[in-house]
């Protein structure tokens, strides 16, 4: 049974390519995201649902969870990286790459430290998806579907990392090992008004 690694909808501040707050919501562009995933997974056969504990990625989890009839658990593991102070800043104003910065943020997270975190965060997902005999949803943020994909499953020849993870894009790998991805990055529920925007921040 898979593993179902869902990105949260779109935020205004994704929009604006700014670092948000924890509590940043999902705008309207979101929201209907949210909608369009729920539908999309409602007919893909969950069993449960598990979701960052921040509020745009509960949120996208809350649309599936009404579309499916389950309930949300919610797992501070999956939020996405702290970046402290930077959070409330224009990314494209900063003069450097704070997604993939190496030392922490005052008041932030290491990426060290972020990548001990999705160890952590991994291995519970597959002690979930075991318990819940059935396809695990994993509503979560960019950054942190990134990390799964760079250190955790498999890509099969011809299949390459994404640049950006995709609002409320589907990715499905394998819960055994290796691991292997079927589906990466898709955004094909979404229709021309609620697309992805390409230029929005996957990050922060």
């Amino acid at each position: 049974m898979p593993l179902y690694l869902i990105r949260h909808g779109e935020t205004a501040l994704n929009a604006a390519r700014v670092l948000q707050p924890a509590d940043t919501p999902l705008g309207p562009l979101g929201l209907r995201q949210a909608e369009a995933i729920a539908r999309r997974v409602a007919g893909l056969g969950i069993a449960a649902i598990v979701s960052s504990d921040q509020r745009r990625a509960l949120q996208t989890a809350e649309a599936i969870a009404t579309a499916t009839g389950l309930l949300v658990a919610a797992d501070p593991l999956l939020q996405e990286r702290n970046f402290g102070a930077l959070r409330g800043l224009p990314y494209d104003t900063l003069g450097f790459d704070p997604l993939t910065m190496t030392q922490a943020p005052a008041g932030g997270e290491s990426m060290s430290a972020f990548i001990r975190r999705i160890e952590q965060a991994f291995a519970r997902l597959l002690t979930l998806r075991a318990r819940a005999r059935g396809p695990l949803a994993v509503v979560t943020h960019g950054l942190v579907i990134q990390a799964v994909l760079q250190a955790h499953v498999t890509l099969p020849a011809g299949m390459a990392l994404p640049q950006r993870i995709g609002n409320t894009s589907l990715t499905i790998a394998s819960a055994q090992p290796p691991h292997i991805v079927t589906l990466l990055d898709s955004t094909s529920h979404l229709e021309a008004g609620a697309a992805d925007r390409a230029s929005g921040l996957c990050g922060g």
